[in-house]
């Protein structure tokens, strides 16, 4: 399978009206978030922390209990630690740690819109806060409604693969084989006129069935 068939698949999901719906309706989310203020914005950093090397889903479940009772934010070391290990997070110990470290930034709102494009703004999320990669910061910018970077998870880089866009699935990104990496799924997004952040939902779609955040 090459590019074509990549493209033609893409297009059946399109197609199918439920998952464009879908679709949309994340957008639109996405859309909204970007309206919020910065504790929403900060939640959803702690969001993408959650899901690294773990399961969407259980971010999400997560994320919607810690949301109602300001956990994120307030929430003492001690507890939050019990709380992810209670709702079973794989790796609680080291999550809370970087939730609780992340609070000096609690203003993330404030200081990414400063910057002028996603790209300076993911190189700060990286620099600044511990335990975001090139993909948990790409995860977060999406969510808050930026467009134009690519999520690498590890089904987007198996529908690559299978798809012969990449040689392999790499086992580890480097910041310079993701934004390689990247450029393909932009460029594809491109060619079919589609916001890659829309393309992302498609192409996680492809791999799970379901279209989540």
């Amino acid at each position: 399978m090459g590019k074509k068939e990549l493209k033609d698949l893409i297009k059946s999901l399109q197609d199918n009206k439920k998952v464009r719906k879908e679709v949309k309706q994340r957008i639109k989310e996405f859309q909204q978030n970007s309206q919020e203020d910065n504790k929403s914005w900060f939640n959803e950093i702690c969001f993408c922390l959650l899901t690294a090397n773990s399961s969407a889903r259980k971010g999400i479940e997560i994320q919607d209990y810690l949301s109602r009772v300001d956990g994120f934010g307030q929430m003492s070391h001690e507890k939050l630690t019990e709380t992810l290990k209670r709702m079973g997070h794989r790796f609680y110990k080291r999550r809370s740690e970087f939730i609780v470290e992340a609070r000096k930034h609690q203003n993330i709102k404030d200081i990414v819109t400063r910057f002028k494009d996603e790209n300076e703004t993911r190189e700060w999320l990286v620099k600044n806060i511990k335990g975001i990669g090139y993909k948990e910061a790409s995860h977060f910018l999406r969510n808050v409604g930026y467009h134009n970077v690519a999520i690498l998870d590890r089904h987007v880089l198996r529908v690559l693969n299978d798809h012969n866009l990449i040689d392999e699935v790499p086992k580890s990104l480097t910041p310079k084989k993701y934004k390689e990496i990247e450029k393909i799924v932009l460029e594809l997004a491109k060619e079919m006129m589609v916001l890659p952040s829309e393309l992302d939902l498609y192409l996680w779609y492809s791999k799970t069935g379901e279209v989540l955040k």
